[in-house]
């Protein structure tokens, strides 16, 4: 791999298309490479969002996602490989189980906000969900494993509870929609 990354600035590009990993090319606003750059943009938001003061446990969990959304992002690249497997959509199910467990129950909508960490966790959400339309749209012309849609959309729900604890952290609480402020 070292000596694949060892010239970034190939002009290989200059022409509008780009590189797929099967060494096939296709356009730069082609839908996989749109999919591919959302779930790109996922994986920098907790990048940062991992520079924020975190729980140990939660730090290591969400290290583990980056490595999962670069696995999905390799499928991508790939048309017809396989790297996100049942496995990892089970970890979530598993994330969010834990996380929800201590949480109150919700009785009004959120909104984004609260702590930092919370709130770009939040942007993380948004960008998850974002991603996954991607690939839904992705996979309306072309063929899509069924398991990175399955791993963003259970990533998306995730990224909300995880605000929630994310505020509890620091001792903040939701951030609730007030739904009659403007009859006042």
């Amino acid at each position: 791999m070292g000596n694949r990354l060892s010239k970034i600035a190939t002009r290989t590009g200059d022409d509008g298309s780009t590189g797929l990993g099967d060494g096939s090319r296709t356009a730069k606003d082609a839908p996989r490479i749109h999919a591919l750059g959302e779930v790109d943009e996922l994986n920098a938001h907790i990048g940062l969002l991992l520079c924020e003061d975190l729980p140990a446990s939660l730090r290591t969990e969400l290290l583990e996602i980056q490595h999962d959304l670069f696995d999905l992002g390799g499928e991508l690249c790939i048309p017809g490989y396989s790297l996100i497997a049942e496995a990892q959509v089970e970890r979530l199910d598993q994330l969010l189980e834990k996380y929800n467990a201590d949480l109150p129950p919700l009785k009004e909508f959120i909104l984004p906000g609260g702590s930092r960490a919370a709130a770009q966790m939040h942007v993380c959400r948004t960008v998850c969900r974002r991603a996954e339309r991607a690939v839904v749209s992705l996979a309306h012309t072309e063929a899509v494993n069924r398991q990175p849609l399955q791993y963003l959309n259970r990533l998306s729900d995730l990224c909300f509870v995880l605000s929630r604890v994310l505020n509890r952290y620091v001792g903040d609480s939701d951030v609730l929609w007030q739904k009659d402020r403007a009859k006042k």
